[in-house]
C-alpha cells in the first residue's frame, strides 16, 4: 500500500493534485479542505489511500493523518463510497466531521450533498463508538445536558405545556444550571410556568 507520496507540485486543481516524483506524476484526488491546506511551494508531502476495483486504481491524498483516518472510517459504512467521502470532507473539515459524529448531529451529516436522512442516521449510528474510541471524546459531556433537557420538555409536554413556551424556560433553566439533572430542571420549570 502506497501510505504517502512527496515530491514536486506538477498540477494543482480543487478536485485533484499530480505529484512528480523522480520522473513519475502521481494524479491524487483530493478534497477542497486538503486544496485550503496545500501550500503553492513546490515540494509537496500527502498522505494517501489506495482504492483498488476492478477497473481501476485510484489514489486519494490527504494533507493530514486525521483526514486520511476520517476518510477510512466514512468509506467503511455501507452505502459511503469514496466520491461521497470526498464531498463530505470538502462540505466539512474532518474536525466538524468527527464532532457531528460524535453529537449525533444528523442535520449536521445531512447538510452535506448526496447525504439523505437514512444515510446520515447509519453513518452516526455505524460511527459513534469508533470515534469516541478513537478521538476519546467524552460522550457524557457531549450530550448529557441535551438527555436531561430533552426528557424534561417530554415530561412537560405529558403534563399539557405548549412546547414552545416550555422549551424557552428549559433554556433558562440550562443556561444557569448546565449540570441540572432531570427532576431539578422540571421542578424549577414548574414553578417558572
Amino acid at each position: 500500500m502506497i501510505t504517502h507520496i512527496q515530491g514536486k507540485l506538477a498540477e494543482k486543481n480543487p478536485t485533484h493534485v499530480v505529484i512528480d516524483c523522480n520522473g513519475v506524476g502521481y494524479m491524487l484526488n483530493i478534497s477542497l479542505h486538503t486544496y485550503s491546506q496545500i501550500p503553492d511551494a513546490e515540494n509537496l508531502k500527502l498522505y494517501t489511500h489506495l482504492q483498488i476495483k476492478e477497473d481501476a486504481h485510484t489514489l486519494y491524498g490527504f494533507s493530514s493523518l486525521a483526514e486520511r483516518e476520517i476518510f477510512r472510517l466514512l468509506i467503511s459504512v455501507s452505502g459511503i463510497g469514496a466520491s461521497i467521502a470526498r464531498t463530505m470532507l470538502s462540505s466539512l473539515t474532518p474536525k466538524q466531521i468527527r464532532e457531528g459524529i460524535a453529537t449525533g448531529d444528523v442535520a449536521l451529516i445531512q447538510s452535506i450533498k448526496g447525504i439523505g436522512a437514512k444515510t446520515a442516521q447509519r453513518v452516526i449510528l455505524d460511527l459513534k463508538d469508533k470515534i469516541l474510541k478513537i478521538y476519546d471524546i467524552d460522550e457524557v459531556s457531549v450530550s448529557k445536558g441535551n438527555t436531561n433537557k430533552d426528557e424534561a420538555l417530554s415530561a412537560l409536554e405529558v403534563l399539557g405545556f405548549a412546547k414552545k413556551q416550555a422549551e424557552r424556560v428549559v433554556e433558562k433553566i440550562m443556561t444557569n444550571q448546565q449540570d441540572a439533572d432531570v427532576e431539578t430542571i422540571i421542578k424549577q420549570a414548574l414553578k417558572n410556568l
